[in-house]
């Protein structure tokens, strides 16, 4: 008898053929149940001007003087040349800090209608731009090129404007890793688009800092929004392609990577960095898995807690019942789905509930941020078996900024630990992205034993990403 292999993620068709981006926007769906706006927060995001003010565009302020090959003047192309404007002014203060030698701004660029007949396409990067719903850098003649007819709007109606500000930063970035030589002919494709993220994710810090001439960005909602659209541009199928940019869990690694540590840390991704931070995390899907879903039912749930139990023992081990939450812990806020009583010991679930977060009402929905799979449903429940680990520790179980977040990096360690080989279950390439989406949608997986949430996505995926990258000791270390 085999593994059970935890399957997560969307069979999604994803019309934006070879896209090389990151965006920005706000999930639609689930919301958290309880927004702990509480300070003390040891992972929030640092240089931010204001957590919860405006978000887009500046008013007031002047169009740059930029103009674009084909533009027709309107609103989007105005959106994409003051972002491209303000990215170019960044790195030409900026780049010398980092890198030899002095910047060179992009000078061209070119915007096309992909809705638009043949006959009125036009040439990009030597290619037609005849139904491209696409956004990119060309290396060729190092210009910077978008579909204005389709892909922009569509991702200012899903995500908001900020998301073209991050698409351009990204492809922006290949500019800026071109010029300052990082890689060689043989670098993979995957590394040169994680540091184009992770440059994405410096510029937006600027921006949140106050930063941009024609743009402002808070650290909730408006990072929140950012990170949903990095999320929406994962690979589907990772490791099938050579064109490979990245599952959402590095792609959002990528983005924070270059927000909290700025232009050094995206210097610093190579093909030996990723490897190492890869580790023994699956890559791509193995054979006949794809297909393969763990229901979400009893018996999955009694295989999750035995493995839990196997890799963080607790002098007392919690008790299960599946036969709903309500009324079952009268002094404590029971949470959605699933809940830890700590009076009880007892972790209880309604389990239909729980089975629906492994199923995406926006699947083959484009550009969706939304990742079902089993996994989005198991991390909550692995989350609150985190809160059993805490109190046998005799930790504080209240607070979303400390045992919420613990909760969320002790469920990233115990993630990380399925990836090992001869795991039972074992994690599948996608049970990440899966739980990225479930981190940033509603926050369930960080709350505490009342179900508080920071209100920061930035901040739930970070302190996941923790755990998974370095481990339990750092949860505890970081999150006191």
């Amino acid at each position: 008898m085999g593994n059970t292999r935890l399957r997560a993620g969307l069979a999604v068709v994803l019309l934006v053929a070879g896209l090389a981006l990151t965006g920005s926007g706000a999930l639609e769906d689930a919301k958290p149940q309880h927004v702990s706006t509480g300070s003390g927060n040891p992972g929030q995001p640092t240089g931010a001007k204001s957590d919860t003010g405006p978000n887009g565009a500046r008013a007031g302020v002047p169009d740059a003087q930029l103009t674009a090959d084909n533009g027709d003047g309107g609103p989007i192309d105005r959106l994409a040349l003051n972002a491209l404007s303000d990215i170019a002014e960044y790195w030409n203060k900026q780049y010398s800090k980092t890198f030899e030698g002095s910047f060179q701004p992009v000078t061209r660029f070119v915007s096309w209608d992909s809705t638009a007949t043949q006959d009125r396409s036009v040439q990009f990067c030597r290619g037609s731009t005849y139904q491209e719903v696409n956004a990119a850098y060309c290396t060729t003649d190092q210009t910077i090129g978008w579909d204005r007819g389709s892909l922009f709007p569509q991702l200012v109606q899903k995500f908001g404007p900020m998301s073209v500000v991050m698409v351009l930063a990204h492809e922006y970035g290949h500019s800026v890793q071109a010029q300052a030589r990082l890689n060689g002919l043989l670098t993979p494709n995957v590394v040169r688009e994680q540091q184009a993220d992770c440059f994405a994710g410096v510029f937006l810090h600027a921006v949140a800092a106050g930063d941009s001439r024609h743009f402002t960005l808070n650290t909730t909602d408006g990072l929140n929004g950012v990170l949903a659209a990095t999320i929406a541009f994962r690979d589907r199928e990772p490791g099938a392609s050579e064109d490979e940019h990245g599952t959402a869990f590095e792609r959002v690694t990528a983005v924070q990577m270059g927000y909290t540590g700025g232009a050094d840390a995206c210097k610093g991704i190579t093909p030996k960095e990723l490897q190492q931070r890869r580790g023994t995390l699956p890559t791509t899907f193995r054979p006949g898995e794809q297909d393969r879903q763990l229901p979400v039912d009893r018996p999955a749930l009694t295989l999750i807690a035995q493995s839990l139990a196997k890799d963080f023992p607790i002098k007392r081990e919690p008790g299960y019942d599946y036969d709903g939450i309500a009324g079952k812990c009268p002094d404590n806020t029971v949470t959605q789905a699933v809940s830890y009583c700590p009076s009880t010991g007892t972790i209880n679930a309604d389990v239909p509930t729980l089975a629906q977060r492994a199923v995406s009402a926006d699947s083959g929905t484009l550009l969706s941020a939304v990742v079902g799979g089993d996994y989005n449903a198991f991390v909550v429940f692995v989350s609150r078996y985190m809160l059993a680990v805490q109190q046998d520790r005799k930790l504080s179980l209240v607070g979303a900024a400390t045992a919420g977040l613990r909760s969320a990096c002790l469920s990233g360690a115990y993630s990380a630990d399925l990836s090992r080989p001869g795991s039972d279950p074992q994690l599948s390439v996608t049970d990440l992205d899966a739980a990225v989406s479930g981190l940033l949608s509603d926050g369930l997986a960080a709350g505490d034993v009342d179900g508080n949430v920071v209100p920061s996505g930035f901040d739930r995926l970070a302190a996941f990403r923790n755990g998974v990258l370095e481990g339990a000791d750092s949860c505890y270390a970081t999150f006191k």
